[in-house]
């Protein structure tokens, strides 16, 4: 991910999140780190839902992707679609991202397992979007 612009970084918000884990299907520990919005994505205004999901690192993780990959689909859908409206307008891409450890927006952390998904909001769904 790159640095938002300065323009952006004006206009960025943010929430953060805290250290009460929310459940998926996995069952694997899984936290908010922040909402991020106001910085537009590929396809227009997006909202950012960052987790942390330290069961995903590359090394001692025991989720694979494949596995992550119906967790982020439940966060968009039972966890992010219900709190949009906290967010101000309706984003046209919802993007959700995990990762094994705490990253700052914008900053490079090669270190880092991270798996990122981005949805259309429709019809109270959560339609994938292929990057």
């Amino acid at each position: 991910m790159t640095d938002p612009k300065p323009e952006q970084q004006e206009s960025l918000q943010r929430l953060d999140g805290d250290e009460t884990l929310i459940a998926v299907p996995s069952g694997q520990p899984v936290a908010l780190q922040d909402v991020i919005w106001n910085v537009p994505g590929p396809e227009g205004l997006a909202v950012r839902f960052r987790f942390v999901a330290p069961q995903i690192a590359r090394e001692g993780g025991t989720i694979p992707y494949e596995v992550a990959a119906e967790d982020i689909l439940h966060l968009c859908q039972t966890y992010a679609l219900p709190r949009l409206a906290e967010f101000g307008p309706q984003p046209t891409q919802i993007i959700i991202s995990m990762s094994d450890q705490p990253v700052p927006f914008g900053e490079s952390a090669p270190q880092a397992t991270q798996f990122f998904e981005a949805f259309t909001p429709q019809d109270d769904l959560c339609i994938w979007e292929i990057f």
